[in-house]
This record gives structure tokens, sequence and C-alpha cells, in this order.
């Protein structure tokens, strides 16, 4: 076990540290991460899981498009406005999952209604795996995802 987290080190200081994709690797985790919390948040929610709901202001429901939203304008003016490295995994971080809540309610953005259990909510889903198939493959690029299949094909 430890040579194959050796493996999944070294690939990723590798492909990813030292090509300086780190921030990019960042968004693409935290996007992800967040869109399987979000999905099953929101699985929860409607089968009436006690103490999890939806959020209310002053009695209306507040997608959680609109958090996103917000991070997405707060991320993008930290990326321009501040020019230290030391804040860049942190501002990716916020972007990722400003992306992710934002994203997983695409179709409301095409529909302007709550169309998030209907078939045509389908179109969120689409949009998140095309977001994470660009973040994945484009922006890390496809040599990372190799050395982890290598890694764990030497593992088993």
């Amino acid at each position: 076990m430890s040579d194959l987290w050796n493996d999944l080190a070294h690939a990723y200081h590798h492909r990813i540290l030292d090509a300086g994709k780190e921030g990019s690797f960042l968004v693409l985790c935290s996007f992800l991460i967040t869109f399987v919390l979000v999905r099953t948040t929101t699985h929860a929610i409607r089968r009436g899981i006690p103490g999890v709901r939806n959020l209310r202001l002053r009695g209306h429901h507040i997608h959680h498009l609109v958090p996103g939203i917000i991070l997405l304008l707060i991320s993008g003016y930290l990326a321009i406005a501040v020019h230290s490295r030391a804040g860049v995994g942190a501002v990716a971080v916020l972007f990722g999952v400003g992306a992710a809540l934002t994203l997983d309610e695409f179709a409301l953005w095409l529909h302007l209604r709550d169309v998030y259990w209907e078939q045509q909510g389908r179109r969120s889903i689409d949009a998140v795996i095309i977001a994470a198939i660009i973040g994945g493959l484009v922006l890390i690029g496809p040599d990372f995802w190799l050395d982890v299949v290598r890694a764990i094909g030497r593992f088993f």
C-alpha cells in the first residue's frame, strides 16, 4: 500500500506541483467534492430527512446558485486584485465551490424556473460532467491521470 501512496505522491508532485497546475487541481477537487455534497444534501432534503432542509430567507427559497454566484464574484475579484501566490489555493477552492454550486443549477439558468427534479434538470448534471472533463483532462492534462492509473494497476 505504501508503494501506491508513494507513486501517487510522485505523480502529484511531478505532474501537478512541478507543472504549476496546483490551482487547477484544487479547483477540480473542490468542484467535485462540492457537487457530490450538494447532490447528497438535495436528495436528503427531498427524502425529508430530519434536520436537512432548504435555506429560506423571509419565506423565499434561496437556491444554492445564489451563494455560488457570490463565491464566484469574490474569487474572481481576489484573483484579479490580490497579487500574492500565498492565497492562490484558497481562491482556487472558493472558485471550485462557487462553480459547483452554480453549475448544479444550470437548468435553472436555462428555464428560469425550478426544474431541478424534472427531466430538464438533467442539463445541470450534463453541465457538471462537461466542466469536470474540461477541468480534469484539459486543464490538468492526461499525464497525471495516466500516472494514477499506472500506480493503481501496479498495486493490483
